[in-house]
């Protein structure tokens, strides 16, 4: 049952909606202050006030907005006030109140560095302390902030959305399709599963967690029982019983991910406002200065350049004797061309109609975004596998250049709503997460070592020299721009 308190001020907000944005704004920043969070229930105001959001029909973005610019004003106090108090914490009201809490935010700092903001956002009590201990480590300020922001754009559609789709759900007459609310409630439950094994039961996903240490151990009972398993295990004996739990866990997180937005994008009409808007601000940034370099962005994610990089890398790799490392790159780019295809063949979306030329095919999801993430990402996971844990983040920072600006480029030349780009780069996650789970008990490929690889590198270079030449005057006049 709701409390008294509560009660009284989702009431008093019901009859005063002008205020549900400043409700929305303070309740995110109080949630995030790290003396306030610690004390009063952020969620479930939070929760509420979404409902009434919701209710009184907000649009979304403006939703997320204020609860996103308040989350970041909160955590942005919490470290100034640890740059401040420094070394004095513990002594703090109410911290003193809860001396464990410090220690284990030191403690995940320490283990997790700069990701800690980022991770902190959604690891339970401590969510508060991270800001407050980076700032008393002497975090500096630009990357500190570049965590925060960045770590606030997921924050608030997981912890906002929700309530605002009850509250939508509540005031509309939504007749939505018989599968709509299984396809949710699957997908949620897998991606509270996932939450719950990473965040709140701390068992993590790494090598040295709980979890995964049960997991090796079972599956090596199955490896030494299972002779198709066998085969299809490599002779390694430092990787002997691994399972691939991060990649799983990525497969099934992007693929509930998918589904949910999936849900939203083509029964309802709640992401519609992104889409106008995202339509809107693109056409008034395009220029004839960038549309040549937009164009050519998004010939480099044509399914030709993607399936010639696909088929030369398998090639080489099959010539160097690396068949499992083929098969599964030549795997991942005929799953992502039929699930591309399928999923454009049955939501028939259509595209908008901005340019003079826009592709025949489906809007949903965006094929040039799901390629080029499964490209990018696979790319990075193979070579991020040969360096040292450590590092590994720096390559698919790097790697992830490619998938924004590709995204960029759709939205750029108004052949892709907003929807059908995030659905893209979440379809193709959830694919790289499942090809590098089936792969992970085969050897690595050193990559650095690899002349083949090389050679096909620069195969695949003069082949996307050739296709931009022959393609480009066509592509320029298909995506001009219509008269108004």
């Amino acid at each position: 049952m709701m409390p008294e308190w509560l009660q009284s001020l989702t009431d008093w907000l019901a009859t005063n909606p002008g205020w549900l944005s400043a409700a929305l704004f303070l309740t995110a920043f109080l949630e995030s202050l790290a003396f306030a969070g610690i004390l009063i229930p952020g969620v479930a105001i939070l929760f509420a006030v979404a409902v009434l959001a919701g209710q009184v029909a907000i649009p979304v973005a403006e939703v997320l907005l204020w609860a996103g610019a308040g989350a970041v004003a909160g955590d942005g106090i919490s470290f100034a006030l640890g740059r401040l108090f420094q070394g004095r914490l513990d002594r703090l009201w109410p911290l003193n109140r809860f001396p464990g809490f410090i220690g284990k935010g030191e403690a995940f700092f320490h283990r997790h560095g700069g990701k800690s903001v980022v991770i902190g956002r959604f690891v339970g009590p401590i969510r508060p302390i991270i800001p407050l201990i980076a700032g008393a480590f002497l975090m500096p300020w630009r990357r500190f902030l570049a965590f925060n922001l960045s770590s606030a754009v997921a924050w608030a559609p997981v912890y906002v959305l929700p309530g605002y789709l009850v509250g939508s759900a509540l005031a509309s007459e939504f007749e939505p399709p018989a599968h709509f609310y299984p396809v949710i409630a699957i997908s949620a439950a897998i991606l509270l599963v996932i939450y719950l094994l990473l965040f709140r039961f701390q068992l993590g996903l790494g090598h040295g967690s709980q979890l995964y240490l049960w997991l090796s151990r079972l599956t090596a009972r199955y490896d030494s029982t299972h002779r198709f398993w066998r085969l299809y295990t490599s002779q390694r004996p430092a990787q002997a019983g691994e399972f691939p739990l991060p990649s799983l866990s990525l497969a099934l997180g992007a693929g509930a991910l998918f589904m949910i937005w999936g849900q939203l994008a083509i029964a309802t009409q709640l992401l519609a406002p992104f889409d106008e808007l995202t339509l809107q601000w693109f056409s008034q940034l395009r220029t004839p200065l960038l549309d040549p370099v937009m164009i050519l962005l998004t010939l480099l994610g044509d399914p030709p350049v993607l399936l010639a990089a696909a088929a030369l890398s398998a090639l080489a790799l099959y010539f160097r004797g690396y068949y499992a490392a083929a098969i599964h790159v030549a795997g991942a780019a005929l799953l992502t061309t039929v699930l591309v295809w399928g999923f454009k063949y049955l939501t028939a979306i259509p595209r908008p109609d901005v340019v003079f030329g826009p592709p025949d095919s489906g809007a949903f999801p965006s094929g040039h975004a799901t390629g080029v993430t499964v490209l990018s990402t696979l790319a990075a996971s193979f070579i991020a596998r040969e360096s040292r844990n450590i590092r590994r983040w720096r390559y698919y920072l790097l790697f992830s250049i490619p998938i924004i600006l590709g995204a960029l480029s759709r939205l750029y030349l108004g052949v892709h709503w907003f929807t059908d780009v995030v659905a893209g780069v979440f379809l193709g996650l959830s694919i790289c997460g499942f090809v590098r789970a089936s792969y992970s008990r085969y050897d690595n490929v050193p990559l650095a070592r690899d002349g083949t690889l090389l050679i096909a590198g620069w195969g695949w270079l003069a082949f996307v020299a050739w296709y931009v030449t022959t393609q480009w005057s066509n592509a320029v006049v298909l995506y001009s721009v219509t008269a108004p």
